[in-house]
């Protein structure tokens, strides 16, 4: 079964020459006829209405006109020359304007001729303006000027070399005409037949040429599903093999360690949902399948409680236990947390981070390795080839999205079989992107907070009110709190972001001259970092100035106000993780969102979210459908790709989980992939591998 689309390239049509195939190439990756019938539009214009001069009204955001050039203008010099048609209809005069390729335009139209016109309407010197339009000459015999046109993304490079989105749709029509039929059908007959799919080559001539609404939505169904599908198929056919593959060690018992803390040295009640998740958990130990398990869980929730309570059941069973974070801070942070208890239990737990060195460090490598140590916390450091341990039987991974697919993986060689895994996240995830980053792991939400934990009030303040602000930072200082301002840092304004913290900084200590003041960001040496968040730790700095190196990690419960400075340039899953820097003692706890008054549409619902909502699955869901899953956090390093063509993860969730759940029944049914009704699934997939898109979640 093979494809000719996939092999042919696209010079092979022969109204792309290889200098246009060179731009297809370079601009938009197309390089075979597979490729260009795979480049679906952006959206649809119905051409088949025509607009009369008269009736242009500029809240219009296309029209389309059929009338004659008047005549032509060249106005302006060098690079401000534009060429001008003057264009009628009877009813009225247009003026077309092109500022580039003048020679061609000049040269392609004439006086007299019917053209039919259509672009965007604006207004210059108070006459109506059609910049660059799409003009073609009316043939009464052959209008085509009917039905959804389709309109293509291309580049400024694509269009200076006369490849517009109208260029595209002629290349678009040929590569259809010609191949669209010989198309071989990507799923099986029985899949298509219980969807009622309509078959490849029909959905591929619709999507780009629908005769209709009701056609164009079928199309959009029929390669939506095919797309999630061969993604979740993937997925689920990798969790498969890799359960078939390696086996678990079996935590067969519950022992004196995990009931001598429950019942003796447990600091709080675990919430219904942390005693949920646990059951979850020591189901996974005790099952013989190795354990491959996302615990999300908004900050404060209770985590880390939930991972030191699954470290005791490897401990009962006779195996080691580690907990990786990703920067030295946090990695601190959890060892001070659990040291003190495990201390009372006698049991042997050690730090290893990239700043413990010489015989420390030594003494480490062999605790590890002869048994002695128990749990280790640690950071990177954890993965180097020296480390080596006695029996690691588990090990959790906290800001899961921190640590590239090859680290993670590298864990699995510390042991004889791999260990079981538990990744913990505070950022949450929408259902249908954990589904997809994350979807050959299983998922455990902790969707509760620990009694007494109060909501945190979020307060949208422009930032031309200053004073205002310094009289509540004063009185939250003078009964005793502590407060966070935050700026942002953003690579491509680095120097400028820096300067405005310093600035901010300046003007703080001026403001507050009584109180100690302590600056962070990440371009401290390690040591001064940790020197100054030391002294707000410590109570002994009352104000804090930080960049977001402060975003996860630092715990320090009588910190109740967080100030966001220039709020506008954060995304929700950001500003939601620097909220969660507040509220975590018994105070109420407040974030201040400061911006300018000028703010986009979609800044202010931002804003306007964070305002009304305190529930970080809300947010990610807001984030996820206001930026689109490409921008949110942690999807860059997962190991799914995120050019989906057609499908949104955003909009099409129900179909998402539709889509699982028909692959999982084909898992199901055909573990060895034997059965001859799947083959063109498998080859399929090796297709799509073939192509280099790593449709596979390593965890």
């Amino acid at each position: 079964m093979s494809d000719v689309t996939f092999t042919t390239d696209i010079s092979a049509l022969y109204s792309v020459s290889s200098k246009r195939a060179a731009l297809f190439n370079k601009e938009i990756s197309v390089f075979t006829i597979h490729d260009l019938l795979y480049y679906f539009p952006y959206r649809y214009v119905n051409r088949s209405q025509m607009t009369q001069i008269r009736d242009i009204n500029l809240a219009m955001p296309y029209v389309q006109l059929k009338g004659q050039m008047l005549g032509f203008d060249t106005i302006g010099e060098g690079r401000n020359e534009r060429f001008v048609a003057h264009f009628s209809d009877g009813t009225g005069v247009v003026d077309l304007v092109w500022f580039g390729g003048l020679k061609y335009v000049i040269s392609k139209y004439k006086i007299n001729k019917i053209y039919v016109v259509f672009g965007k309407p604006t207004v210059f010197n108070g006459r109506i303006n059609l910049s660059h339009p799409e003009v073609d000459e009316f043939n009464p015999e052959n209008n085509t000027f009917v039905g959804l046109q389709p309109f293509y993304n291309t580049s400024g490079k694509m269009k200076r070399s006369f490849l517009n989105t109208r260029s595209i749709e002629k290349v678009m029509a040929m590569a259809v005409k010609f191949y669209a039929g010989l198309m071989v059908e990507t799923l099986p007959p029985y899949l298509i037949e219980r969807n009622h799919l309509m078959p490849i080559g029909e959905a591929i001539r619709n999507i780009h040429f629908p005769s209709n609404d009701a056609m164009l939505r079928r199309a959009q169904y029929r390669l939506k599903f095919e797309e999630l599908f061969y993604i979740q198929l993937d997925i689920l056919r990798y969790a498969s093999e890799r359960h078939r593959k390696y086996k678990g060690y079996v935590f067969s018992k519950v022992g004196d360690l995990f009931n001598k803390f429950y019942f003796n040295y447990l600091p709080f009640q675990l919430t219904t949902a942390q005693k949920r998740v646990i059951k979850e958990i020591r189901a996974d130990v005790g099952s013989g399948r190795q354990m491959n398990r996302l615990l999300q869980g908004d900050v404060g929730s209770g985590k880390t409680m939930v991972a030191l309570m699954s470290m005791f059941i490897a401990l009962d069973n006779g195996y080691q236990a580690c907990l990786m974070a990703p920067t030295e801070i946090l990695a601190n942070q959890h060892y001070e947390t659990i040291a003190p208890i495990l201390e009372n239990m006698d049991i042997k737990t050690e730090l290893l981070t990239g700043s413990i060195k010489g015989k420390r460090r030594e003494k480490i490598y062999e605790g590890l390795k002869s048994g002695d140590i128990s749990i280790i916390i640690g950071t990177h450091a954890l993965l180097e080839d020296t480390v080596a341990f006695h029996s690691l039987g588990l090990v959790v991974i906290d800001e899961q999205h921190r640590f590239g697919v090859v680290q993670r993986a590298k864990m699995w060689s510390k042991s004889q079989q791999p260990p079981h895994i538990l990744v913990m996240t505070a950022t949450p995830i929408p259902r249908t992107l954990a589904m997809t980053v994350y979807g050959d792991l299983d998922v455990s939400v902790i969707d509760e907070l620990p009694p007494g934990r109060k909501p945190i009030e979020t307060i949208h303040q422009y930032d031309d009110r200053v004073q205002e602000l310094h009289q509540f930072i004063r009185r939250e200082v003078e009964q005793g709190r502590q407060v966070y301002i935050v700026y942002p840092l953003i690579q491509e304004s680095e120097k400028m972001d820096l300067k405005n913290l310093e600035e901010g900084y300046e003007q703080i200590r001026a403001a507050f001259p009584l109180y100690n003041i302590c600056k962070v960001h990440g371009k401290m040496k390690s040591a001064d970092k940790e020197e100054q968040m030391q002294l707000f730790v410590s109570g002994k700095a009352q104000i804090m100035v930080a960049t977001t190196v402060i975003e996860v990690g630092v715990n320090v419960p009588n910190a109740s106000v967080m100030i966001i400075e220039n709020a506008e340039r954060f995304g929700l899953s950001q500003l939601h993780q620097l909220r969660g820097r507040v509220g975590r003692g018994s105070d109420k706890s407040y974030c201040v969102l400061v911006t300018s008054y000028q703010l986009a549409a979609d800044t202010r619902q931002r804003i306007k979210i964070m305002c009304e909502s305190n529930d970080g699955f809300k947010i990610a869901e807001a984030d996820l459908k206001l930026r689109g899953p490409g921008d949110m956090e942690g999807t860059q390093q997962s190991g799914m790709p995120f050019e989906l063509k057609i499908a949104n993860i955003a909009t099409d969730g129900q179909l998402l989980q539709f889509v699982r759940s028909e692959a999982q029944r084909i898992i199901e049914q055909d573990p060895a992939r034997n059965l001859p009704e799947n083959m063109i699934l498998w080859q399929q997939l090796d297709q799509l591998h073939s192509q280099n898109v790593n449709w596979s979640s390593v965890s």
